[in-house]
């Protein structure tokens, strides 16, 4: 008897379903999913350590034992079997549902986290008065809805971080990245700012750096900072050199690599919960476009919130402090027109028409600056409360875009919609990327086929096929360095780099079939 075969592929074979131990791992992982869903409906467990641990060690479970049924019974290799025919990765129903029902948790734990079990006026209830045990042992202090948050948060990055360390185990430097994404995850970005608490001190994740931190620069964070004694000197002032120092020199050696797809929890998400979705990046020219347009009008509104921010936070008088307001905003001004003259001196034939939108953002900038300084008042600040202000700021970049659309559209729009299109950070480190880094994508155009994996699985849209078809270097400002295009090619045409390019065939030339004298570039490689 015929089956009938619904696969219309010529290349791929029909999605295999799941085998039995898959199976019965999905059942463990959604044992211990339901047991946070009774949590949230207000069943109050008689042993909250018990059952914290119960479910959080079955989700870890199911998924470490589907992983292992997954891809330990195949050769080492990448494998994308089937991820167009599946509904989850491929914008089926099961995608839309869990997109929607992600977006629907990032609003409630917003803007609504009473219904999470939030109570500031007692004790917590719901799924926050499970996880009060574990935020006491490390804490000493009852959990919140940003406690829950960052355990589940963190448990996402280590369940899936191992299933893409299985995934991708032929390739060393997508293991050692993604062990590294693990370890800033759980050290940096979760442990240690709750034992900073426990100890009385102010809240930090140095693994956090602005603009992403954008509360970093707040009046509130600055006193927590100032009366925390030396200890918060020294958190405020590495949170300067994270920015003016270790973030230049980094970038400059590594590209943007070294924070989005090795030290970012934002990026450590998306490489390893995002992983199956990876393909869904648009890889048009338009929405490449609304990619420069969008990213770089946040930096530029971070910039000029954070601005707004110190501003609002110093005082008017030199013998209170010499750092006044209008020191600061002229010395920023002064800072930012001679950062901008310097790029425009040097960088303008690499930046090319791009340099007119530079421009742009500059002069909004200044205009902002000046703007601030006439029309801000009172505690006010363009006519608005300075902590009016901070809400809004936190509201839009922390909130309704890194966490709503950022998280949520994950099925939907791919991976990294916040790193590509929202991410402040992202947009500083681009653009050392592409002026100033040593690190780009080598290509061998005379080995490619043309097989179109390394654009397809590209999370920040990049078209890496047609820079590979031409031989050309890969250096784009969006490409977070994360190497899977390289990882997929099944001919080893792509490869990351950041050594200097003097003793290089230049690949052009040899599509071309133009004469090149080899000695003479291995006599220059020796010097």
């Amino acid at each position: 008897m015929s089956k009938i075969e619904h696969n219309m592929s010529l290349t791929a074979e029909a999605p295999a379903k799941l085998s039995t131990t898959q199976r019965l791992a999905s059942g463990i992982g959604l044992v211990g999913l339901f047991i946070l869903v009774l949590a949230v409906a207000n069943v109050n467990f008689p042993n909250k350590t018990l059952f914290l641990t119960l479910s959080l060690g079955l989700i870890a479970a199911g998924t470490i034992i589907f992983a292992n049924d997954l891809y330990l019974g195949k050769h080492e290799g990448i494998k994308n079997d089937g991820v167009w025919f599946k509904s989850l990765s491929g914008r089926g129903f099961w995608a839309w549902i869990l997109g929607i029902s992600l977006t629907l948790f990032y609003v409630v734990l917003y803007w609504y986290p009473q219904y999470l079990g939030l109570n500031a006026d007692g004790a917590n209830t719901g799924i926050i008065s499970l996880f009060d045990p574990l935020s006491q042992f490390i804490s000493g202090n009852p959990a919140s809805q940003w406690f829950v948050y960052g355990t589940l948060y963190t448990l996402a990055i280590l369940i899936f971080g191992y299933k893409f360390i299985l995934k991708y185990r032929n390739n060393r430097y997508e293991v050692i990245r993604t062990f590294s994404v693990m370890f800033f995850q759980l050290g940096f970005a979760f442990i240690l700012p709750e034992i900073l608490i426990r100890l009385n001190q102010p809240y930090y994740n140095p693994a956090n750096i602005w603009p992403l931190n954008y509360d970093l620069f707040t009046d509130y964070k600055i006193n927590e900072f100032l009366s925390a004694g030396n200890i918060g000197v020294i958190m405020l002032a590495f949170g300067l050199i994270s920015i003016f120092v270790i973030t230049p020199i980094l970038t400059y050696k590594y590209g943007k690599r070294w924070y989005c797809s090795w030290v970012c929890g934002c990026g450590g998400l998306a490489e390893t919960a995002g992983d199956p979705y990876r393909q869904l990046s648009n890889k048009s020219q338009y929405a490449w476009k609304i990619e420069r347009w969008v990213i770089h009008s946040v930096l530029v509104f971070v910039t000029v919130m954070t601005i707004a921010v110190l501003y609002s936070f110093l005082g008017d008088s030199a013998n209170d402090f010499w750092l006044t307001k209008d020191v600061f905003l002229w010395g920023a001004a002064g800072f930012l027109t001679f950062l901008f003259a310097v790029i425009m001196i040097f960088k303008r034939k690499e930046l090319a028409k791009d340099a007119k939108y530079g421009a742009i953002g500059y002069l909004v900038v200044i205009l902002s600056i000046i703007s601030i300084n006439y029309f801000s008042g009172n505690g006010n600040i363009f006519f608005f409360g300075g902590y009016q202000l901070r809400e809004w700021y936190g509201f839009l970049i922390g909130a309704a875009f890194s966490g709503v659309i950022g998280v949520g559209f994950y099925p939907i729009f791919g991976s990294r919609v916040w790193c590509r299109y929202g991410c402040p950070m992202a947009a500083i480190l681009g653009m050392q990327q592409r002026l100033f880094s040593r690190f780009r994508i080598t290509t061998n155009g005379g080995q490619c086929i043309s097989c179109g994996n390394c654009s397809t699985y590209c999370e920040m849209g990049i078209d890496v096929r047609a820079y590979a078809q031409k031989g050309e270097n890969i250096v784009r400002s969006s490409c977070v360095g994360c190497g899977i295009c390289s990882a997929v090619c099944p001919r080893g045409v792509l490869k990351l780099e950041n050594d200097d390019m003097g003793g290089r065939i230049n690949s052009e030339e040899v599509l071309l079939g133009n004469d090149v004298d080899l000695m003479d570039l291995v006599n220059q490689k020796s010097k």
